[in-house]
């Protein structure tokens, strides 16, 4: 199965408590656009899902934990890409697969709710750095057959823009916006020093 890069699979377990665990992310989904993440007790995710809060908190023994969760191992939209040797081509799927993910409510909503947290809870931090780590490591596996390996910085140079459009501007994220910030993107990643970085139109100039 493929995998949206807001999304990884858990830690393959006891199918009955697989199946509980899935239900309960699928409940919280439901749940998160409608309540918020302030709404979103345990106690009320325990009622409708059916489950006891004690198993709640071993799954997740912070609500950060389960918000972590619920980004990424979100749905899956079809919309991931595959590795490639095309730098453009697959930076542009990540970006799209990354547009399609935060159009989903209970994603928008786990992503905002974590973000604004970070400064003032330590397991929202973390959650937040690991998110980061995991799809950086994410692109960087698609990446593989090109021969390129992105830093840090080229990472968040590449998602950046879209994330300030949808969530500081308010906007939308089009095709043709996606389109600029990829080739601004290969074009720092060219100026940085990166002659394997080849978009896959031609041979890198000098």
């Amino acid at each position: 199965m493929k995998q949206p890069v807001h999304r990884r699979q858990p830690t393959p377990s006891n199918p009955r408590v697989q199946r509980t665990r899935n239900r309960v992310l699928a409940i919280a989904r439901e749940l998160l656009p409608e309540v918020g993440p302030a709404g979103l007790t345990y106690a009320l995710l325990a009622e409708r899902a059916d489950v006891t809060r004690q198993t709640l908190y071993r799954h997740w023994p912070n609500r950060a934990a389960l918000l972590f969760d619920l980004i990424l191992e979100g749905p899956d939209l079809g919309t991931y890409p595959e590795p490639g040797s095309d730098v453009r081509a697959v930076a542009t799927a990540w970006l799209k697969s990354l547009r399609a993910g935060v159009s989903v409510p209970a994603m928008r909503t786990a992503v905002l709710a974590v973000t604004s947290q970070a400064d003032h809870d330590p397991d929202s931090a973390q959650a937040l750095v690991r998110i980061g780590e995991d799809r950086h490591a994410a692109l960087n596996k698609l990446l593989e057959p090109s021969g390129v390996r992105i830093s840090d910085d080229e990472y968040t140079l590449l998602y950046g823009p879209v994330l300030a459009r949808l969530f500081l501007d308010r906007g939308q994220v089009t095709d043709a916006f996606i389109d600029a910030v990829v080739a601004q993107w290969l074009t720092t990643l060219q100026r940085a020093g990166a002659p394997q970085a080849n978009d896959g139109s031609g041979p890198m100039e000098d």
